[in-house]
């Protein structure tokens, strides 16, 4: 039972320097010490990107940045919340009325999303207060996750605090959940590497029920993340979401057009199971069921039988009911043919032929241009950064994340790294001030990393 729980290591601080320094910073902020420390990392999606919440396996894995925590449960049901970088201002709210709000992704929210989805599970009538100082390595707003690994770790936290436990694969179902308090319809993809992540191997996490098999990634290349230095809030803005729908939307028409009862179909991936067909045999669905225009609101609800109104109502989430046109088409075929490529991923790292690398590399190739074409989720930033990245070496890369800015992943023979580091440093950084004011926190290589993780001093 125990290797099912998040583990918990005791460990001495002084080998810790990270920690040390975040213990001295507490103990000067809240005159008191911590009693428990906690890590949740942050993660580069290699490839399946928004699929996850339309039923479908991605391939990620957890990377060194991360989220650290150092808590003090106390005896009063007030939650102390201080970050070590001074643009997160200080938050302090009562455990037993936790207000979350959505129009304002402020980065306490994240934390009190992990906080509620905890209470709630346990119906906690009187949740133990906490003082908390957060530090984050993760860049904020990067495609890299730091907004769920700050979900994962305030969740965990909470879980301690409280003297309650939960076992991974249930911690990392509630966290995503409780995610879409501050109105992301995210699929569990972060929060589940975040728990469920080892150290040496990727993961192929599948949903409905959640599992992870471990994928080896081939010898010989380096997976090389490089920042866009453009910023996206999936929770500020709604290209998101409206994603989602899309989705969504296309679910209920292609179940309808099979004769199937689409009012219970809120996923690409339960239709097909429902019709009993490969990936590829979807696609041709796709292709006979949609046209490539844009629908109207009221094409798509004359297709259903509903009037606008009751779509809008019934189907649409809070923040994209304004919105008059959907892509179903594009949409559909992105999701059918990235779940199809993700697959081919995780045959080809395990059967290793002589050309792993690059028919990997092409994956990820595809994986971005029909993000780029058919999702509309990359900007023009991000295609230049993959395009610099292939011209100096890369065998493959694409964005990684939900897009719209954030980071690229790229994979490199381990033979060109420095040079790659040098060209890309030179052609994408160097003429861009605001590019070289985040130095060397654009450009990195990353090998997997281990999962959420419970500090105790020895």
């Amino acid at each position: 039972m125990a290797a099912d729980l998040p583990p918990t290591l005791s460990i001495q601080l002084i080998e810790e320097p990270r920690l040390l320094k975040l213990k001295k910073m507490f103990i000067s902020k809240f005159q008191s010490t911590p009693k428990f420390y906690a890590r949740a990392p942050g993660r580069v999606n290699l490839i399946g990107e928004h699929i996850d919440y339309c039923g479908y396996a991605v391939l990620p894995m957890a990377i060194e940045q991360d989220i650290l925590i150092a808590a003090e449960p106390l005896n009063t049901p007030a939650i102390h919340l201080a970050n070590t970088n001074p643009l997160y201002s200080d938050f302090t709210t009562n455990a037993n009325n936790i207000q979350i709000n959505q129009t304002e992704p402020l980065w306490h929210n994240y934390f009190l999303c992990g906080v509620k989805g905890i209470k709630d599970h346990f119906s906690l009538d009187s949740p133990s207060g906490m003082n908390c100082l957060v530090e984050g390595t993760i860049p904020p707003s990067s495609g890299l996750s730091s907004s769920s690994a700050l979900v994962c770790c305030a969740g965990l936290v909470t879980l301690m605090a409280n003297g309650k436990t939960l076992p991974k694969v249930e911690l990392a179902e509630l966290c995503s959940k409780s995610e879409r308090y501050i109105g992301t319809e995210g699929g569990g993809m972060d929060q589940s590497i975040c728990f469920l992540a080892e150290k040496g191997t990727a993961k192929l996490i599948q949903f409905n029920p959640l599992r992870a098999t471990d994928v080896r990634l081939p010898e010989g290349v380096a997976f090389l993340i490089a920042n866009s230095c453009v910023e996206m809030n999936k929770a500020a803005t709604s290209h998101f979401n409206i994603r989602v729908m899309e989705c969504r939307l296309a679910a209920k028409l292609l179940a309808k057009s099979r004769g199937l009862d689409w009012k219970a179909m809120a996923k690409l991936q339960e239709v097909q199971v429902k019709l009993k067909l490969s990936l590829e045999e979807m696609l041709a669905v796709v292709e006979e069921v949609f046209h490539p225009e844009p629908y109207s609101i009221e094409e798509i609800g004359k297709n259903l039988g509903i009037s606008s109104k009751e779509l809008r109502t019934q189907i649409l989430s809070q923040n994209t009911q304004d919105v008059t046109t959907f892509k179903l088409y594009q949409r559909a075929k992105h999701v059918y043919s990235e779940a199809a490529r993700v697959l081919e991923f995780k045959k080809i790292c395990t059967e290793a032929p002589e050309d792993a690398v690059q028919l990997l590399g092409d994956l990820m190739n595809q994986s971005h241009a029909s993000c780029k074409d058919l999702y509309e989720c990359s900007c023009p930033e991000l295609n230049q950064l993959v395009d610099i990245c292939l011209q100096f070496g890369a065998i493959g890369s694409r964005l990684t994340g939900a897009g719209w800015g954030g980071c690229t992943v790229s994979m490199v023979p381990v033979e060109k790294l420095e040079s790659f580091l040098a060209h890309v440093k030179e052609a994408y950084y160097k003429n861009n001030n605001q590019r070289l004011a985040l130095g060397g926190n654009s450009l990195f290589a990353t090998n997997p990393g281990g999962g959420a993780t419970i500090f105790l001093e020895s």
